[in-house]
């Protein structure tokens, strides 16, 4: 059985990248800890892949910092370069993400914004795109996530 559990901490932003094909990718690390019995930790980091729906979710709300639980399959691939020089790359192909720890600071700051723009005397349309805030009316109904839910956000 092909199976990885990872509970850990992205160590960048997710990378999201449309193919040719019109699927979804999404890259990013999670890295972990393993507690030794001397009292010491040592790092290990994963190279995470996420794929359509699942990939723009992961884009759209993941960042750097935040705690994450993956669940998916290793993958292990292999490519000559151009020199003729054989590579091998081993990540998680995940089929499951789930955000552990709360919102990022910057979403927090763009929904500040949001709601000012929302109010009388507020700033306009206008300026929250320019500082890049997507506002309720910009965004498909199926994409809302309540305060609520927050902390409970599977993404799968």
């Amino acid at each position: 059985m092909n199976k990885v559990l990872l509970t850990g901490r992205l160590t960048r932003d997710p990378e999201l990248r449309s193919l040719a094909s019109g699927s979804s990718v999404a890259t990013f690390a999670v890295a972990t800890n393993e507690f030794r019995g001397n009292g010491k930790e040592r790092a290990e980091y994963h190279n995470v892949v996420v794929w359509d729906r699942l990939a723009a979710v992961c884009g759209q709300y993941l960042g750097k910092g935040q705690q994450v639980a993956v669940e998916g399959r290793l993958q292990t691939r292999q490519w000559d370069d151009d020199r003729g020089a054989r590579h091998w790359k081993t990540e998680v192909v995940a089929t499951s993400v789930e955000m552990l720890s709360g919102r990022r600071k910057r979403d927090y700051e763009a929904e500040s914004l949001a709601s000012q723009a929302a109010e009388p005397g507020g700033i306009s349309p206008n300026e929250a795109a320019e500082v890049g805030v997507m506002t309720a009316a910009d965004t498909p109904d199926d994409e809302l996530v309540s305060a609520d839910d927050e902390q409970a956000l599977v993404l799968a």
